[in-house]
């Protein structure tokens, strides 16, 4: 495609002027930073909101691929007071050492490789989940965190939220006894994303910049924006995108630091018939072996069907905790019910979830070194978990894990999916991949 052809040219020309600069990161001021918003969509836009209000932040830059789109949010930021520039190539401002953090609000194919990228330019990060699009995105987003010393907070902002914080401290102060097994669920209704051929990108989307690492592909209207979660090379299905909410949940009240030992999974397109790639219908079980964080082997399970919006024990999405003398209900988004021995209520709370609370504390571990709620170590297991499920549901196949060196030892082929096919050559694709 001429836009395509035209931008690789382009960036070939002007490689020097967008290179990044490695080194510590820019130095706030006591109590604010300049910040900037990568990725303008529905997630991106919904943070935008909260942080040109923000008294810490100072909103420098708006980035993203969609003219219309970077348009909207520049005219937010600026209706707000802010002196923001408009961009759309990520380079551009990460190039510029006044900016402290970045919001990263991509398509979870950007997640990873533009987070690095801002980790390796200096920057705090905070990236939406899923934070990586396969295992080994992850394991290098930790090390980029590390080798950089900078702060990258995940989206799953339950870990900010009082009213899960509240259920967590139940659950880990022995509420429910033992606990052995966790349950979380993904149900409601998604759209049919149809069938639709390949064709020209609109004018006002700079569809080669959207790629970016991932391996040249025609565009197709259903792919993008949005529905790109659906699709293999873009996303990792809705398990990626909604259950990883409530899967995250259940990683923090289970305390897991590593990934399972064995995951078995089956799921398909039972509902949907259209172009979307990943599974409208999945049953999980992980299995963590005694030691693995417990003293006695453990149960993670998953179920997903995005086209039964109905509760399940009194939440449409949800995690619950089994254990020896009760049960722990979370609704992320809604509150959570204790029950002790013989289904005795024993208390509950109300309470949605609260994403100002998760910038706060993220801003804070930039400003003042906190602890973040939710760092790429977090972020890693929790996606991690969704990865491992998507390989064993793809290749209909339990797959035995080493969660100590993260590999995939009972298959060679499940193993060589821990990793993704890149763009050769392409300049944000992450080293080590």
């Amino acid at each position: 495609m001429n836009t395509r052809r035209t931008f690789f040219k382009s960036s070939a020309a002007g490689a020097a002027a967008l290179t990044l600069v490695n080194g510590a990161p820019a130095k706030a001021g006591p109590d604010k930073l300049t910040v900037a918003l990568i990725g303008c969509g529905g997630m991106g836009k919904h943070h935008l909101g909260h942080l040109v209000k923000h008294k810490q932040l100072n909103v420098a830059y708006v980035c993203d691929v969609d003219d219309n789109r970077l348009a909207d949010a520049a005219k937010i930021a600026t209706d707000a007071g802010h002196a923001v520039k408009a961009e759309k190539d990520l380079r551009k401002v990460l190039a510029d050492k006044a900016v402290h953090a970045v919001w990263m609000a991509t398509p979870d194919h950007w997640h990873t490789p533009g987070a690095i990228l801002a980790a390796d330019a200096g920057k705090h990060v905070y990236v939406e989940k899923p934070c990586s699009h396969n295992v080994r995105e992850g394991r290098l987003l930790i090390d980029a965190a590390k080798r950089n010393k900078v702060q990258i907070q995940v989206g799953t902002q339950s870990r900010s939220t009082p009213t899960c914080a509240e259920a967590m401290k139940r659950l880990h102060d022995n509420a429910i006894g033992e606990v052995l097994v966790v349950k979380a669920w993904n149900s409601q209704l998604r759209r049919n994303l149809g069938k639709v051929k390949p064709s020209e990108p609109p004018k006002h989307i700079d569809y080669a910049l959207w790629q970016g690492p991932v391996p040249e592909a025609p565009f197709y209207t259903n792919r993008v924006h949005g529905s790109w979660r659906f699709f293999i090379d873009y996303g990792a299905g809705d398990m990626g995108n909604d259950g990883v909410h409530d899967i995250d949940v259940g990683v923090w009240g289970m305390k897991l630091d590593s990934l399972p030992n064995r995951v078995a999974a089956l799921g398909g397109k039972f509902f949907f018939d259209d172009d979307q790639e990943w599974p409208d219908t999945q049953y999980v079980v992980c299995e963590y072996d005694a030691g693995n964080g417990g003293t006695k082997p453990r149960q993670f399970i998953f179920e997903q069907r995005i086209w039964s919006p109905y509760v399940q024990e009194g939440y449409e999405n949800g995690c619950a905790f089994y254990g020896t003398k009760g049960i722990l209900i979370v609704g992320h988004s809604e509150g959570w019910k204790l029950f002790g021995e013989k289904n005795k209520p024993i208390e509950e709370m109300k309470g949605r979830v609260d994403l100002p609370a998760h910038h706060q504390n993220f801003i804070d571990a930039c400003l003042k070194g906190d602890k973040l709620a939710a760092s790429a170590e977090v972020g890693h297991v929790s996606a991690g978990i969704c990865h491992l499920t998507n390989i064993s549901s793809r290749l209909r196949k339990t797959i035995e894990f080493d969660p100590v060196k993260e590999t995939i030892t009972n298959s060679p082929d499940a193993n060589a999916m821990l990793r993704r096919k890149y763009r050769p050559n392409h300049w944000s694709v992450p080293k080590g991949v």
